[in-house]
């Protein structure tokens, strides 16, 4: 092969990367938009004007989601030991904090959000007290006065999450009814007392808060997935967290509000992998032209 056309061979190949690279995304993206579960039609039937078959104490609970709400630092609350505290002295850190809003005599649903937490967290390679922070809020004004719930709650869930070292990032928390409500109401986090079953009604869920206290994400059910919650976690951080490799996952992953979960992101699985097909066809064509420089120059 001659060197002339050698250089056309190449100026073709160039141009044809070009015009791939300008043609692909604008596709992608086009796709992308429509095919989102979140702009998606969704059917509506007119003749369904209310739920049937719902306990009433159910039709008043549930989360509204609230992102980017700030959440009252200023309000007053009690430790696991009973000393006063205020919410804010746990976002003074620089780390983003997971929220979990529970009562400590809860017979059912309240165990089992901790314990799908806590089994979460211990998949999770980064650590509570290091990388983040955990706060249990009970949400029963009742336990305000009775600080030995707390304190036995905590002590059992950090037996379960057995990791030395990491107690001062775990905070099981009572308050006042106006404290109590002030905390939930920010985040949307809606519940009622119900005479029937003598219990709380309400949902399952965790929320993940910026380090300066705003809601950033919501995690539903009492099962979550340690890659949601560690991603939730790093962003909620601004990527501080974790490893480049994980970060790099994290780009090619979106959160969808309506689930709480992420989903992988195939336009920006395209363009990563674009980038990485240019690159290597970069490299290619480099190593191509060293060797062909070499060949001219001993001929």
């Amino acid at each position: 092969m001659t060197l002339a056309m050698h250089d056309r061979m190449l100026m073709l190949l160039m141009l044809f990367i070009v015009a791939l690279s300008l043609v692909t995304p604008a596709s992608a993206q086009k796709t992308e938009h429509y095919k989102s579960p979140l702009y998606s039609p969704r059917t509506y039937d007119p003749s369904v004007t209310e739920t049937k078959g719902l306990p009433p104490a159910l039709k008043e609970v549930g989360i509204e989601q609230r992102l980017g709400e700030q959440l009252p630092l200023e309000a007053v609350l009690k430790d696991e030991d009973g000393k006063a505290v205020k919410l804010g002295d746990y976002f003074a850190k620089g780390r983003p904090v997971i929220v979990a809003f529970v009562y400590y005599e809860c017979p059912m649903l309240c165990n089992q959000v901790l314990n799908g937490l806590t089994g979460s967290l211990k998949g999770m390679s980064i650590d509570a007290g290091k990388d983040f922070d955990v706060i249990a809020l009970s949400f029963d004004a009742r336990e305000n006065d009775n600080a030995a719930l707390a304190k036995n709650k905590k002590a059992s869930y950090m037996e379960r999450y057995a990791r030395p070292g990491t107690e001062n990032g775990w905070h099981f928390l009572t308050g006042s009814e106006e404290s109590i409500l002030a905390v939930t109401r920010a985040a949307g986090f809606n519940f009622k007392w119900d005479e029937k079953s003598n219990q709380f009604a309400h949902a399952g869920a965790v929320m993940i808060a910026t380090p300066d206290g705003k809601i950033s994400r919501y995690l539903y059910g009492i099962d979550y997935a340690p890659k949601d919650l560690k991603f939730a976690v790093m962003e909620s951080a601004e990527a501080r967290v974790g490893s480049p490799v994980e970060q790099l996952m994290l780009y090619c992953y979106h959160y969808d509000p309506s689930t709480g979960k992420y989903g992988l992101s195939v336009l920006r699985v395209m363009r990563i992998g674009g980038v990485a097909t240019l690159l290597g066809i970069g490299a290619m064509l480099f190593v191509f032209w060293r060797r062909n420089k070499n060949k001219l120059s001993e001929a």
